[in-house]
């Protein structure tokens, strides 16, 4: 029962469409081209556009289905390239000798009805068919070459299928056939549409494109197109900014019906802020964006240019491989240059020698036959045959000597285009696909009784290869797919309303994918009216280096605001999603767009302040080397006499060290410096403070040893001074013993205090050592200072006690205010701070102990006498 219903379903249709379709206009007889052969080569070609429409039935009660066609007159090279292409072949004695091919062309006219019943027109001759029998035809179709669109492509394929009659589809499609039991002898001469998504998405990558339009047909295609494109959109930061659906159901023929319809679909869609807009569909999307664009609102007539240059002006056009930039007779006063600059992916082409000068040699009577050459060139060139039979729109005649040459590109070109490519190399693939069989004819018995070749079988078109005239490989997958790549075109227009196409790069799905899209930027030419090259297509304007995306709320991914990068952090790029923070040891510059490495930060000895504190270091020490040389060269005098050479000797060495120990502070760290800093300058001041310190303690004991029967009696002597002196001294060498064996100083850096420097220091290892060297020298000066204020009023020669006291009050207000102070600074400063505390307290000894005593010695020499001591201590 299911074979018999197979066997039956092609009359049925057949016979119900011719039934439906005879009731029509005479405009409605198909339109073909026959030349006959010993084997024939069917056509299916879209020249004539008939719109889909429910029928009037106010007009016409029957219901009866009116079509009045619309010519596309460019789409007549496609006829004309297959024709050109049988007869090449025929011309070749190396592809099929001693065989004529013939060709039946059929016109689909884009409707359902007439593409089956011209389908099988193709097969059967006979006005009455019985299926499954050949009945009075002569004709032996070994392969159809069309559709143009993906529904006649699919039409046609249900009928063909069924006989195993190989079809070359040169329409785009996808899901309808990918499974290849479907159709086993559907051949694609379109590639799949799959590769130009990924090449839509590597152009718009390309220019940086993130808010474009989308413009496609309003159909299951469309659908598709939609589903695939827009994830891939979105997982690349690339927003959809609209989607515009163009409808199917337009009136060509109609003038009221377009300037209605177009007059209340307003191209709002170009007031967006899209300048990339990807159009997807077919040549019928292309004709329905430029009425739309032409048609101004609320105005009844089209005006071509000015309207649709202003409101496409600054568009970039990105169109798929099946979009021609075709117009319909009636829109021949549209300008195509407002789709100047366009970037079109289109199948890979190549000139075909020879084809530009058929094309100049055609004329109305250059071939019998041609049943559609007539009304085409009274539409294209707007005159009129004497027996025309449709009424002119013009009152002129045609001489049949126009040339074609004179036509803008947008009504026909004078290069093959694409798709006539794609068909030239079907009707080639078809002659070699019989070559391969004739060749093979004993094996696969593939001959009949009468020599002549039976109708295909499906394997041998599964072999076919081969190189055409321009060089390029024809073959298949194992799918039936063609095995080519997408050119990517630039269209250049001009005023004349013709334009060429200019090959910008390629899309070559075969190869790796970082190949696989070649964009040669340098050829590009872009609209004449954009303000940036290459222009913007963004929402809002890009962030800039130094700033980073903040999402709008409501709003798509791809509209954000900008905010500046905080301290410590910068976007080095535009368009990022966050600040990166700076590696350690760098710091992001005033613009926050880059990460400086940070400077060190340590007192270095080519640093001004380091040469001046160097120079006042051994300016110091020099001063108290000179007080040194004075003590020593008046050494038997009474007032170095009466203050204990000894204990002047070593207060002064130590002074003299302490002031060129200074110097280790001075220069970058490291471990022998950081070593010696703090733990030669505590010992050696510890000394000096002790000095002071036996100092004043002598002057006590002397004065109470004074008096009869005191027990300090028997420690007056040196002894008691170089005992205070030494065991001082061997406190604090424990201290910085145990501080140095425990947790020693180590060269260090930090990198956080600061944000544009790193510190270089010594770390101390251990702050409580530290603190605890300080301490005790702290605590010896507070213990000399309480001593010395007592003893301050002692009547004694030799009373040191008033000097010692403002100088220990010196030395403890410089050592309690650096305290703080070396708490509060970084880096450098610290260094600096600790230097000028050695300054101090070590000029302060060395001032109040000594300068009065240098005055005496020196300038006033007469006090320096033995007489004067006396005189002051009584």
């Amino acid at each position: 029962m299911l074979l018999l219903i197979q066997m039956l379903l092609p009359w049925v249709v057949y016979k119900v469409y011719s039934m439906k379709c005879t009731r029509t206009n005479p405009h409605h007889i198909p339109y073909q081209w026959y030349q006959p052969g010993e084997i024939l080569v069917g056509g299916m070609v879209t020249h004539i556009g008939c719109p889909s429409y429910e029928p009037d039935y106010e007009k016409n009660p029957s219901g009866d289905y009116e079509c009045y066609p619309v010519l596309i007159t460019k789409f007549y090279q496609h006829i004309l390239a297959l024709v050109f292409a049988i007869h090449e072949i025929n011309k070749n004695p190396s592809i099929l000798p001693n065989v004529t091919l013939g060709f039946h062309i059929y016109d689909s006219t884009m409707d359902p009805k007439w593409t089956y019943r011209t389908t099988l027109d193709l097969l059967f001759t006979s006005l009455e068919l019985v299926p499954n029998y050949k009945c009075g035809t002569q004709k032996k179709v070994m392969g159809v070459i069309g559709g143009y669109s993906s529904d006649t492509s699919l039409d046609m394929a249900i009928l063909l299928s069924h006989y195993k009659i190989p079809q070359f589809s040169c329409g785009s499609l996808e899901s309808e056939v990918d499974n290849p039991t479907t159709f086993l002898s559907f051949y694609r001469m379109f590639p799949k549409e799959a590769p130009q998504y990924e090449g839509i998405l590597r152009l718009l990558l390309h220019f940086g494109w993130k808010w474009v339009g989308v413009i496609t047909l309003d159909d299951e295609g469309g659908d598709h197109f939609l589903q695939a494109l827009e994830p891939m959109l979105s997982s690349n930061g690339i927003c959809a900014a609209f989607i515009e659906k163009a409808t199917t159901e337009v009136q060509w023929d109609d003038i009221d019906f377009m300037t209605k319809y177009y007059g209340n679909n307003k191209a709002d869609f170009l007031d967006s802020k899209a300048n990339a807009i990807v159009v997807h569909g077919e040549t019928g999307t292309f004709m329905w964006l430029a009425a739309v664009i032409s048609f101004p609102p609320h105005i009844n007539t089209p005006t071509g240019s000015d309207y649709g240059m202003r409101t496409s002006a600054g568009k970039v056009w990105i169109t798929t491989a099946q979009i021609d930039f075709a117009f319909t007779t009636i829109q021949k006063t549209f300008d195509i240059q407002m789709f100047h600059g366009a970037l079109s992916f289109s199948i890979h082409s190549k000139d075909i020698l020879g084809f530009h000068t058929f094309l100049q040699q055609i004329k109305p009577s250059w071939a019998k036959g041609d049943g559609f050459i007539k009304e085409f060139w009274e539409q294209v060139f707007e005159c009129a045959f004497p027996d025309s039979s449709s009424p002119a729109e013009s009152s002129e005649t045609c001489t049949g000597e126009e040339r074609l040459e004179s036509v803008p590109a947008s009504i026909f070109e004078m290069s093959m285009t694409d798709h006539s490519y794609s068909i030239y190399n079907a009707a080639y693939a078809v002659a070699h696909a019989l070559h391969i069989l004739d060749s093979s004819r004993t094996n696969h018995k593939a001959m009949d009784d009468g020599g002549s070749l039976a109708p295909l079988n499906v394997p041998p078109w599964k072999r076919i290869a081969f190189n055409n005239s321009a060089g390029d490989e024809v073959t298949f997958n194992e799918r039936g797919e063609l095995k080519v790549g997408f050119d990517i075109t630039n269209l250049v227009t001009f005023p004349n309303n013709s334009y060429v196409r200019v090959r910008i790069g390629r899309l070559d799905p075969q190869v790796q994918l970082s190949l696989r899209v070649i964009i040669n930027e340098d050829r590009i030419k872009w609209n004449r009216h954009l303000a940036q090259l290459p222009p913007l297509s963004l929402c809002n304007d890009n962030c800039k280096p130094g700033y980073s995306k903040k999402k709008k709320e409501g709003e798509p991914f791809c509209c954000y605001d900008c905010d500046a990068c905080p301290n410590g952090k910068m976007s080095d790029k535009e368009d990022m999603d966050s600040c990166m923070t700076c590696s350690e040891g760098h710091y992001s510059n005033l613009g926050q767009d880059q990460c400086i490495p940070k400077i060190p930060n340590f007192l270095s000895s080519a640093e001004p302040l380091s040469m001046i504190l160097a120079f006042l270091a051994l300016s110091f020490s020099l001063i108290t080397a000179l007080v040194l040389a004075i003590f020593v060269k008046y050494k038997d005098t009474p007032i170095v006499k009466a203050n204990n050479r000894s204990l002047t000797y070593c207060l002064l060495i130590s002074l003299l060290l302490c002031f060129l120990c200074s110097l280790l502070f001075i220069g970058r760290p490291n471990k022998v410096t950081c070593l010696l800093r703090q733990t030669t300058f505590g010992i050696i001041f510890s000394v000096a403070v002790s000095s002071v310190l036996a100092k004043t303690v002598t002057v006590v004991v002397v004065f109470m040893a004074s008096k009869p029967g005191n027990i300090f009696r028997k420690w007056v002597g040196k002894q008691l001074a170089y005992y205070i002196v030494i065991s001082c001294f061997f406190v604090q060498v424990g201290i910085c013993v145990f501080w140095l064996s425990c947790s020693p100083p180590f060269p260090d850096v930090d990198m956080h205090s600061l944000s544009r420097e790193i510190i270089v220091k010594c770390n101390e290892g251990s702050a409580a050592m530290f603190y605890c060297v300080l301490g005790y020298m702290g605590f010896l000066a507070s213990v000399c200072f309480i001593v010395a204020f007592l003893a301050r009023k002692l009547p004694d020669s030799f009373n040191e006690a008033k000097f010692i006291t403002f100088s220990m009050l010196v030395f403890c207000s410089v050592w309690l205010s650096f305290v703080p102070t070396y708490l509060s600074t970084q880096g450098k400063d610290t260094v600096a701070v600790e230097i000028f505390s050695i300054f101090a307290s070590s000029a302060g000894l060395l001032g109040c102990i000594f300068f009065p005593k240098c005055y005496v010695i020196i300038l006033r020499p007469e006090l320096n006498r033995r007489e004067q001591l006396i005189r002051r201590k009584h």
